[in-house]
């Protein structure tokens, strides 16, 4: 029988690498991390990459396994979740990998400036009934820019339409580099070349990745840079919300477009 969700808990009180800072007490704890990640815990000069929404952790584990010239953090507020990444890297004695249990909304106060060179979101939430809630929204991008370096990297892996269809209008509209887009990623130019270092992100997928792949729906994927300079905007278009009912989301609304 699996651990219940106190055992969980526990669990992640006692690990070493994993950080707990929920909203709730995020103004009444002090958190001594910030801008000292590399020195204090990884003890190492490597980039530090977020995956922001980790869920159970997949991708910061897999990513970790890959990259070991890097440095990973998780971070999402559902511990019972993210208990399955943090055991596994645990386990495997992952140098390289953080959890941080926290609320995504202040994530820009665990992080100094230029202290962070990737993010990763992977399946996040398209909240497609409010703009602000979206982790590629002006209100995250600006929290973003407070520690991702200039030019820093963003990866969106997603299964929904309207989410990436949002996130490419906002790389238009303010000028963002774009460096790689596909509505397909396993029949899109990495697949193809399965050999390349690019590629090596598709030998990692989510439980609940796996699950809308077998239901047949594509995977889209986009990479692109956030300068720091110029003020950002959100686009100015209405955009057709998903029509099937995901894992664990449901369609709350009877509208069929949205901004």
């Amino acid at each position: 029988m699996g651990k219940g969700k106190l055992a969980k808990f526990a669990d992640m009180a006692a690990y070493p690498h994993v950080f707990e800072y929920p909203y709730s007490v995020a103004d009444d704890v002090p958190f001594t991390m910030k801008g000292r990640w590399c020195g204090d815990f990884f003890h190492n000069d490597h980039p530090i990459v977020l995956e922001l929404g980790c869920g159970r952790g997949e991708y910061t584990v897999g990513l970790a396994r890959l990259y070991p010239d890097k440095n990973f953090i998780g971070v999402d507020i559902k511990g019972a979740r993210m208990w399955t990444g943090a055991t596994e890297a645990l386990h495997e004695g992952l140098s390289n990998v953080a959890f941080l249990r926290t609320n995504i909304e202040i994530i820009d106060r665990f992080f100094a400036v230029d202290e962070v060179d990737e993010i990763w979101l992977t399946f996040s939430d398209p909240q497609m009934k409010k703009v602000t809630k979206r982790l590629t929204s002006t209100f995250f991008m600006e929290r973003y820019r407070r520690f991702l370096r200039d030019g820093g990297l963003i990866h969106l892996k997603t299964d929904s339409n309207f989410l990436f269809t949002y996130t490419s209008y906002m790389v238009e509209r303010n000028g963002l580099p774009l460096e790689f887009s596909t509505k397909d990623l396993y029949h899109s130019a990495l697949a193809e070349h399965p050999g390349t270092e690019e590629a090596r992100i598709l030998a990692i997928r989510t439980y609940y990745e796996q699950q809308w792949l077998d239901r047949g729906l594509d995977i889209k994927y986009m990479r692109f840079r956030l300068p720091r300079a110029g003020e950002l905007a959100e686009p100015e278009v209405e955009i057709e919300l998903d029509e099937y009912r995901s894992y664990n989301r449901s369609k709350r609304s009877g509208l069929s477009t949205s901004r």
